[in-house]
C-alpha cells in the first residue's frame, strides 16, 4: 500500500494508497460520531420524559423523533462536507463569516431570548443560533489568513492586526449572546494561532482583550454575573442580588442537582431510564445530559463517553492535523479538533462542578439543534482534510 500523489489544477494532492488511488477518510472519526449519536439517542430518550410531560402530554416519541431527525441532518451535513475538498470550502469562508456576522447583529435586534439573552433567529417553525455558523466560519477563515500571512506572521500590522480584527468582532458579537461559546471559540482560535507561529505576545494581547470584553459583558448582565459569583461563592459585582448568588434555588441550583445526579450514579449507575434527577434538573436533555448519563451508567459509563472525545482529540491532532498535505489543513484540523473536544469536556466539567453553568451542549449527545448540525460540519471538514494525507500511517 503505497502513497500516491497527483497534480490537479496546479495543486498537489497526496492520497493514502488503497489500490484505486481514491482518497479515503478517517473511519475512526466516523465510528466515534455514530457511537456518540447512538449514546445521545438513548440518553435523550431517558432525559426527555419530564419535558414531554410538561409540553407534549407525555409524548416522548415526538421529541425523540425530532432529535433523531436532527442527528440525521447533522450526519448528512458531515457526509456532504467530507466529500468536498476543504480547500474549496476555504475559498468561500470569508463570505460565510460575513453572513454569520450579519445574522449575529440581526439576533441583537429581533432575536428570540433563551437563558437570559437573545440567541435564536426563528423563521416560522425553524429556529437556529447564528453563533453556530459563526464559530465554524471563523475557524476556516482564520486558517486561511494564517496561511496567507506566514511569510510575515510575526508582524503586528501586516499579520496580527487583520487576524485580531476578525476574531474580536466575531467573538464580541457571539459573547453578547453566549459568553461561554465565545470563550471556547477564543480557545480554539488561540490553539490555531499558536500552531500558526503567531507571536506569543500578540496571543496574550488577544486573551487580555477578551478578558476585558468578558468583564464588560458581565457588568451589563446581572444573570451572567450571578452565575459566575455562584460558582466562586463570593459576591463580586454590585449589580447582582445576594439571593440570586447564594440561594440554593437560584444560580447554584442547577450545579447542585447535577452533582447529586453524578453522586447517585456511583460506579455502575442506577440503570437505563432510572434517573431521579431528570425531574429536578433544568434542561437535563441538553445542558446536563452528561449528569443524567452518569447517574444512569455510573463512572464507568462516563469514562467511556469521555474516552470517545479523547480519541477524537488524538485522531484530530495526530492523524488528521499531522497528516495534512498543507498548512491550511494543519491549522484547520487543530482549531476544529480543539473546539469539538473542548465542547465535550467543558460540558462534562460543568456537570461535575468544575466550571460555572454554561449551557453548552455535548457534541452529538445533547438534544439536537443548530449546534448538532455545526458539529456535523466540523467533523465533515476533518474528514475532508483526512482524505488527503502526506503519509500512509502516522499512528
Amino acid at each position: 500500500m503505497g502513497r500516491s500523489a497527483s497534480i490537479a489544477g496546479g495543486r498537489q494532492t497526496s492520497t493514502r494508497g488503497n489500490g484505486s488511488g481514491v482518497p479515503t477518510l478517517d473511519r475512526y472519526l466516523v465510528w466515534i460520531v455514530l457511537t456518540l449519536s447512538a449514546i445521545g439517542v438513548v440518553a435523550v430518550y431517558s432525559a426527555i420524559t419530564f419535558l414531554a410531560q410538561t409540553k407534549a402530554g407525555g409524548d416522548t416519541e415526538r421529541f425523540l423523533i425530532s432529535h433523531v431527525a436532527k442527528i440525521v441532518l447533522a450526519l448528512v451535513a458531515m457526509l456532504v462536507i467530507s466529500r468536498i475538498d476543504y480547500r474549496v470550502i476555504a475559498r468561500h469562508a470569508r463570505y460565510a463569516l460575513i453572513l454569520s456576522l450579519g445574522l449575529l447583529v440581526l439576533v441583537l435586534i429581533v432575536g428570540e431570548a433563551s437563558g437570559g439573552a437573545a440567541r435564536w433567529l426563528r423563521v416560522g417553525a425553524f429556529g437556529f443560533q447564528p453563533s453556530d455558523l459563526a464559530r465554524v466560519a471563523l475557524m476556516v477563515h482564520l486558517a486561511v489568513l494564517l496561511v496567507r500571512k506566514q511569510e510575515y506572521i510575526k508582524s503586528f500590522r501586516r499579520a496580527f492586526a487583520p487576524l485580531f480584527l476578525w476574531v474580536v468582532v466575531t467573538i464580541g458579537l457571539i459573547g453578547m449572546q453566549d459568553l461561554s461559546t465565545a470563550a471556547l471559540v477564543l480557545a480554539s482560535a488561540v490553539a490555531m494561532c499558536f500552531v500558526g507561529r503567531v507571536s506569543t505576545l500578540h496571543i496574550a494581547g488577544l486573551g487580555m482583550t477578551f478578558l476585558a470584553l468578558a468583564v464588560a459583558m458581565l457588568m451589563f448582565s446581572p444573570a451572567r454575573a450571578a452565575r459566575v459569583e455562584a460558582f466562586v461563592g463570593v459576591k463580586i459585582f454590585p449589580h447582582t442580588s445576594e439571593e440570586a448568588v447564594f440561594s440554593s434555588q437560584d444560580e447554584g441550583f442547577q450545579a447542585q442537582q447535577a452533582r447529586i445526579a453524578i453522586a447517585l450514579g456511583g460506579l455502575s449507575g442506577v440503570g437505563p431510564g432510572k434517573s431521579s434527577q431528570k425531574i429536578h434538573l433544568p434542561a437535563p436533555y441538553n445542558d446536563f445530559i452528561f449528569a443524567i448519563f452518569t447517574e444512569e451508567y455510573g463512572v464507568i459509563g462516563a469514562f467511556v463517553l469521555l474516552l470517545l472525545f479523547v480519541v477524537v482529540l488524538f485522531r484530530g491532532m495526530l492523524r488528521v492535523a499531522r497528516g495534512a498535505i498543507d498548512p491550511l489543513g494543519l491549522f484547520l484540523a487543530v482549531g476544529l479538533t480543539t473546539m469539538i473536544v473542548l465542547y465535550g469536556f467543558v460540558h462534562a466539567g460543568v456537570s461535575a462542578g468544575l466550571f460555572p453553568v454554561t449551557g453548552l451542549p455535548m457534541p452529538f449527545v445533547s438534544y439536537g439543534g443548530s449546534a448538532m448540525v455545526a458539529n456535523g460540519i466540523i467533523i465533515g471538514l476533518l474528514l475532508s482534510i483526512s482524505r488527503y494525507r502526506m503519509v500512509e500511517r502516522l499512528v
